[in-house]
């Protein structure tokens, strides 16, 4: 087996690894926000936010930080 070949098995892997993770982030992301839309009137105010921030932030795509 060249050099070569086993570069290219760790940049594959790498590259997997990375998409993994990506998707991790997502999933955490679109999680949290579908939560915040669960939260009490007094959750949200123990935090600071009000009904619009929580409609803006569980109105943005998944893949938007």
């Amino acid at each position: 087996m060249s050099l070569c070949a086993g570069n290219d098995m760790t940049n594959t892997h790498e590259f997997g690894a990375a998409i993994g993770r990506q998707f991790q982030v997502w999933l955490t992301r679109w999680r949290q926000r579908d939560e915040l839309t669960r939260w009490s009137d007094r959750d949200l105010h123990d935090v600071g936010l009000s009904w619009s921030d929580v409609v803006r932030e569980a109105g943005k795509p998944f893949w938007r930080p």
